[in-house]
Formats: structure tokens, sequence, C-alpha cells
């Protein structure tokens, strides 16, 4: 049963709801669900909003429903494979880290298959590791009332010992689709790298995403180590990017024009559903065309997955603007710094750039609504900090807040809602309040949302980008298709493209995590 999205399911949030956990008898029957509780003077209403990745229909009555459960999720969780569609005999792997290149006597494969750096197509990771004693336990994520522990493994990701192409033979591309990201010339470094490896002498970048596919002016970038080896020194993207493209059927038919054998898409949730509805019509044609995505946004906000590549430096790179506006804060009589930060929907970098900070009062994400006025909202606790402290340092996601805006009703080319200015709307409204009670305050605005995105990456996003780029490689030799590559659970994992994008990931206002934002900030519940 698809789940419909927050706003479709039940409407927009008002300022004087707030989200918990809980398993609704009604409303959503054997679903997990997030739900809001909206507190209204005459009574209470309780809102349910079912926003988890779909579940199969259970009779929790039924002794097997266990069983029933882990075959649907092995069902979804199946990857796709070549040989699901066209007839492929596998090859033995050219991919080796052996020291003695010398091919085996007996002739079964280019190196000694002893070496025990191959990963077996039956190897799996679990899903979820923690077992939740009850629905009310920090950050429970259970699939009934009485959180059962059921296994969920995916499949692990790495090199195989059999592989379904010929190195030699083998023409790969490389796209980088919708906005920038650090970490993206890493990315596609250690495809182009790995691909060498495993012996492809045909590998060419697509330019400006999609784009590329149908811009006449658009050429191939022919790819190879000597061009990209310092290509991870810079920020951006060398293949360059952009939003939306042309239909499915003509990006296939370019594809087979320009006679591809695997395309390594990188880009977020709407790029992953262009990069599957691709691989659903290579499969339709019968191609034997590998499409592997690799999750690229700095949100955080791509479900299943731990962290997606440039998170942490974004997280890093928000740091420089929050301590900014904390000097100036600090240093102007009833100074008040305000930062907005990158999150359209999600808040991962706002929780995570205010924990990190420790400067901090007060931290707004979409996903916890929040009131402005009145005795328990922002302004009246900034009040308070200017009362107290003397100023203040409010962390706010571009997201939070929108239902006090003008919907302008605008969408980019990716079809995403052009956001109205939070920052500047808080910005004017503390001053006005402040002005309205007679006190005096001196509001800093500081914005460095596209400063976030265009630096280069960090240490711990270079590695991540290493990773995910050889993984994708693997992934695409060992013939899967319509599959994403991640970190689960500490873990590398193949997953399908479908179950990934089924929804935007968010904080959990009921995780441990957000938990720890407000104990570092101390801010109250503005509701």
């Amino acid at each position: 049963m698809a789940i419909a999205s927050p706003v479709d399911y039940a409407g927009p949030i008002t300022s004087g709801q707030r989200r918990l956990s809980c398993f609704p008898v009604h409303s959503c029957n054997h679903l997990r669900c997030n739900a809001y509780e909206k507190k209204s003077r005459t009574s209470d209403q309780l809102v349910i909003r079912a926003i988890s990745v779909d579940r199969p229909q259970l009779d929790f009555s039924i002794p097997d429903w266990k069983n029933l459960f882990q075959e649907d999720f092995d069902r979804r969780f199946s990857l796709p494979h070549l040989t699901d569609v066209i007839h492929l005999e596998p090859r033995p792997t050219t991919f080796s880290l052996k020291s003695s290149r010398t091919p085996l006597e007996n002739g079964s494969g280019p190196f000694d298959e002893s070496w025990n750096g191959y990963v077996n197509d039956d190897d799996r990771a679990l899903l979820k590791v923690i077992k939740f004693a009850s629905p009310t336990s920090a950050g429970a994520d259970c699939i009934d009332p009485d959180c059962s522990w059921v296994e969920q493994w995916v499949h692990r990701a790495g090199p195989r010992k059999q592989i379904y192409f010929e190195p030699q033979s083998v023409k790969a591309g490389i796209v980088t689709c919708g906005g920038l990201c650090p970490g993206l010339n890493d990315v596609i470094r250690q495809i182009v790298l790995t691909l060498e490896k495993y012996g492809v002498k045909n590998i060419v970048g697509i330019q400006h995403g999609f784009r590329g596919f149908f811009e006449d002016h658009l050429s191939e970038v022919p790819l190879n180590r000597h061009v990209v080896q310092n290509i991870n020194l810079s920020g951006g993207s060398f293949l360059g990017v952009s939003r939306g493209g042309a239909s499915v059927s003509d990006i296939v038919d370019s594809i087979q024009a320009r006679r591809l054998d695997m395309l390594f898409v990188l880009g977020g949730n709407g790029t992953h559903a262009g990069a599957n509805a691709i691989h659903e019509e290579c499969r339709k044609r019968k191609l034997k065309v590998s499409i592997v995505g690799v999750p690229k946004t700095i949100d955080n906000d791509i479900l299943l997955m731990d962290k997606t590549f440039g998170f942490d430096t974004a997280v890093e790179a928000a740091q420089r603007a929050i301590n900014s506006a904390y000097i100036e804060a600090h240093s102007a009589f009833h100074g008040i710094g305000l930062v907005k930060l990158m999150g359209r929907s999600s808040g991962f970098i706002t929780m995570h750039a205010s924990l990190s900070s420790g400067q901090v009062d007060i931290c707004l994400i979409p996903e916890v609504p929040f009131t402005l006025d009145g005795p328990n909202g922002v302004l009246r606790h900034l009040e308070h900090l200017i009362d107290t402290k003397g100023f203040a340092l409010i962390c706010i996601a571009e997201g939070a807040g929108q239902e006090y805006l003008q919907k302008s009703n605008a969408t980019d080319a990716s079809g995403n809602m052009v956001l109205s200015d939070i920052g500047a709307h808080l910005q004017q409204k503390i001053k006005s309040h402040f002005n309205e009670i007679g006190v005096h305050s001196d509001v800093k605005y500081i914005d460095p949302t596209y400063m976030l995105r265009a630096v280069r990456a960090n240490a711990s996003d270079a590695i991540l980008c290493t990773v995910l780029g050889q993984n994708a490689v693997h992934g695409a030799f060992a013939g899967f298709s319509g599959i994403t590559t991640g970190v689960c659970n500490t873990h590398n994992v193949y997953l399908p493209i479908p179950e990934v994008i089924k929804s935007t990931r968010f904080v959990d206002p009921n995780s441990r995590m957000w938990h720890r934002c407000l104990t570092s900030t101390g801010q109250p519940d503005f509701h």
C-alpha cells in the first residue's frame, strides 16, 4: 500500500502541532506512523499523518505474520539484475588487488581467485540493529505494536568473483544531476579509477546532467586517470550539473546511440527517480545496460542510509557562518545572530550544525513546528535570552516555518516548490517585536546557503565518496541495475532505487539526536 506524503495525507501543519510516534488503531492500521498532535483551546485533536515507508498488509493476529513480512521485505529488496530480462553468462572478474598478476595456468581466471577480497552474492547486512522494547522508547521504529524483532537483511556491496561485462568492450558514462554538492568530483574520480582497474578503456562524462543527453552542443567528455587525477581538489562538478531533462524515452534513445553499457547517475531523490525510470525503459527494451545511482544530497534526506556524501562537509562549512553570527551577536548590545541553513524538508544540517557549534540557543527545523508569538513562542524566549544572557543565536532550516509565509506555488526545474525566505521574515519579526516592547535589539542575518554546496569535500566525505564510487562500479560489473549504493548501520550495501525514493527522510523529533540538540540549546517547546 503506497503511503501518501505528509502534506497529501493530512494537509499542512499548523503552528500548534507537534510530532510524535504512535501506533494508531484506525487511521493507519498496522503501520508505524509519525503523528502530529494538534492542541486546541477547546479540545485535543489527534491528526494522524503517515510518512513511513510502506508496509505489507498484515494481520498481526496470524502466528506466521513475521514470515509473511520477511517474504515481502525480501521481495522488495531483491536487487534487479540484467539476467532478469536477458540471458548472460558470467565470467571471472578482472578486478583483483593481488600483487601478482600472472594469469592462472588452468585459464579459470586472470588472477588468483584464492584472494579473499570478494563479496559473496549471499552476503547480507542488517538494516535495523536495535531491538526496541516499546513504541515509547526514544526513536522507536517498530513494525507491530509490540515492537517484535524482525530481521531485515539487505545486500552487501563490493566486488564479486563473477562479472557480466567484458571490460575491454565496455563504454561507461557518468552524469551528475541536480544541484552542487561537496564530493561530486571525488565520486567521479573514484568511478573512473575503479573502471580502469577492471580494464575499461572507454569512459565518458555526460555534461550538465540529463540535459547532456539531448543538447547537441554538449559533447561527451573523455575521462581517464590523467583527466580526473586532481579534480577532487576543488568543489563543484567537473561535468557540470542541471535540473530537469528530456523524456525517459529520449534519454534511452541517446544511451543506445552512444552505445553505453553502464551509466552512473549521481543525484538525490528526484535524480534517482529518473535513473530508475531509465532503468525500467532499458529493461523494457531488453538492453544490456546497467544503471547505478550514487546518492547525493547535503540535506542527508535519503531513506535508509546512515549518511549521504556532502553532509559532513556542509555541517563543517556551516560552522563558519554560525561562529560569525555568534561573534556579531556577542559583541553587539542586545545582539541576535540569525543563521539560515539548507534543508527544504529535513533539518539534519541545522540540527547537526547546532550540535557541533555548542553556541546555538534556538534550533528550528521543518519537522518540529513552532509558534513565533504568545507565551510559549520563539519571540518570548528571545526576550528571556536577551534579559539573561544579553545576546542570542538562532539557527533555522530554510524549510522551517513556511506556514508563516505566502506560498508562491512556483517550482524549479526539478519540480521542487520554491520556498519563501523564512530567514528574512524572522529577521523582520524579531526587529518589529523588540521595537513594540521598547527593547533595543541588533539582529544580524547570515545566509550561507550556496557557500555550503560549493566547497571541496572534507576528509570524512572524501572517504565516503571513495567507497560509494568504487561500490557503484562493483555493482554495475556484478550485473545489477536500478540500484543505488549507500551505508546502512556502518555497512556498505546495495539497495533497489524504488525503496529509497518512496519518501524523504526526516529528523525524528522523538529521536535521541533531536533530544541531544534540545539539551544543548536549552530551548523550550515552542507551541
